[in-house]
């Protein structure tokens, strides 16, 4: 069953589909009164939703629900006004691909790539080190995202956004020939691998909260443990593993974005730089796939700003 996208859905105009539930709670209005505010979608994206019915329990994330209602406008952001909803069944000809966005690439594919980027390192530290993290990763890598909201927030979106930071490392290498082409493969692979315990995500890749470890810790300090715990297990130690785990801690860049501390050798600098160029344009394409030519989109709080979609072919 093909299904209406819900980024498409202008306002003014009714919509009766299947959406995914990605967030849900119920709520107080200042008049007391109880509502329930959503956030559902499909692949094309996702759209804040309210039920102005108190009596209707929240359903849990991940639910699939069939949906009718009205795309209204609040704060110049779209918002869907939900009239009737209820649970999906086994008799509703559902298409779960509609209905989560996905790496362009299978997990498998994009696993080969990370292998054989390592299969390539000549330091055998670093290999090891690094199939080591793999290894402690476990299943959860084949569908985890790469974040809740912002850039590959899709089904196996933490190994697109690896690859995606490999395919920057080729064409950036040739470029800064005196770059250490491992060490810096070796911090793209790594950098991102906490988030594993940092968010709760289910098979489809829709993260439904922070983990404990995520809220107090994060997957920068958790990340530079896990460095630490899989060189100890391969048997490796020394500078190698103190660089490791200041690209992990610095790869953010700044104090205010999370890091502690600046990156502080050129393979740590440009890890930073290839994370933020990857995530960003990550984000840009999704942005240009839900406006159309010749509009600008609403404001994203990430970018603090408004982006324009340009017409020219």
């Amino acid at each position: 069953m093909e299904v209406m996208g819900i980024a498409t859905v202008e306002k003014d105009t009714r919509f009766e589909g299947y959406l995914l539930v990605r967030q849900s709670e119920q709520r107080a209005a200042q008049n007391g009164s109880r509502y329930l505010d959503m956030t559902l979608g499909d692949k094309t994206g996702e759209v804040n939703a309210k039920m102005w019915d108190g009596a209707v329990p929240p359903p849990p994330v991940g639910a699939i629900l069939k949906v009718r209602g009205l795309m209204q406008e609040y704060n110049g952001r779209n918002q869907f006004r939900v009239e009737k909803m209820r649970e999906a069944n086994e008799t509703d000809d559902v298409d779960i691909s509609q209905l989560t966005l996905s790496a362009p690439e299978q997990p498998e594919v994009m696993l080969k790539q990370i292998h054989d980027a390592i299969d390539g390192m000549a330091n055998e530290d670093l290999q090891k080190i690094c199939r080591e993290m793999l290894r402690l990763s476990g299943d959860a890598l084949h569908y985890f995202p790469a974040a809740q909201k912002l850039h590959h927030a899709e089904r196996s979106g933490l190994l697109h956004h690896t690859t995606g930071m490999l395919n920057l490392c080729d064409a950036i290498l040739p470029v800064y020939p005196f770059l250490n082409a491992d060490l810096l493969r070796a911090g793209v692979i790594l950098h991102d691998l906490s988030k594993i315990t940092e968010m709760k995500s289910d098979e489809y890749g829709n993260v439904s909260d922070y983990t404990a470890e995520g809220l107090l810790l994060g997957h920068l300090v958790r990340g530079v443990a896990q460095v630490s715990r899989a060189a100890e297990n391969v048997g490796v130690s020394g500078e190698i593993v103190l660089l490791l785990e200041h690209m992990i801690i610095s790869h953010h860049g700044e104090a205010e974005f999370g890091s502690p501390r600046k990156p502080m050798f050129a393979e740590a600098e440009m890890l930073h730089w290839i994370d933020l160029v990857d995530a960003r344009m990550n984000e840009m394409n999704g942005i240009e796939v839900r406006t159309p030519k010749g509009a600008f989109s609403e404001k994203i709080w990430s970018l603090d700003r408004r982006v324009y979609h340009p017409t020219i072919d």
